[in-house]
């Protein structure tokens, strides 16, 4: 019985493992002007979802939006999407977005999200280190509901707000915690 768990266990390690690679390109294939267009559309949505981030927009110094992150995983998993960096409604740069994960998990998803870096120290940051890791460096206030109910011009006190958004597919949870944000070349 044992080996037949081990037998199953690392035949669905194996189809995560062909899974993910797939995916990854998928979410790798768009061009520029996709990206654009998926980012802005992101933003409209989120925007008519959500007052807070709307409200956030108008003060942030910088807006990184990743419109769509494919993640996959059994024990060991993986996210991975493209986004851009806009400053004043222009686009100025693009990033990439990468999480590794094990533990309890299977399944795979999608989603996007959009930080908010409200303060000049975190854009400067972003543009010296060329990325940065959620968890390190500048501070990240994941919101959901509850903060969102309490967050107003006037208690804007971290560097950034990040939302997640539109999540589809058949995984518990999405956490962007220990995600590498890097800045590619389009």
């Amino acid at each position: 019985m044992k080996t037949m768990s081990k037998i199953i266990a690392a035949a669905m390690f194996a189809t995560a493992s062909l899974t993910l690679p797939t995916m990854v390109t998928a979410a790798n294939a768009a061009t520029s002007a996709d990206l654009d267009k998926d980012s802005r559309q992101a933003l409209e949505q989120l925007y008519s979802t959500n007052e807070t981030a709307k409200v956030l927009s108008q003060s942030a110094k910088a807006i990184l939006v990743f419109p769509n992150v494919v993640k996959a995983g059994l024990v060991f998993g993986g996210a991975y999407g493209e986004g851009e960096l806009i400053k004043n409604g222009v686009v100025v740069d693009y990033y990439n977005s990468f999480t590794g994960s094990w533990g309890l998990q299977a399944g795979a998803q999608s989603y996007g999200y959009v930080v908010f870096l409200m303060t000049d120290k975190a854009v400067k940051y972003l543009d010296e280190t060329s990325g940065f890791e959620i968890g390190v460096g500048p501070t990240v206030v994941l919101v959901d509901e509850g903060v969102a109910k309490n967050l107003s011009t006037s208690t804007l006190k971290d560097d950034a707000y990040a939302f997640v958004f539109n999540q589809q597919g058949l995984m518990a949870g999405v956490s962007i915690e220990g995600t590498k944000i890097t800045k590619i070349k389009r």
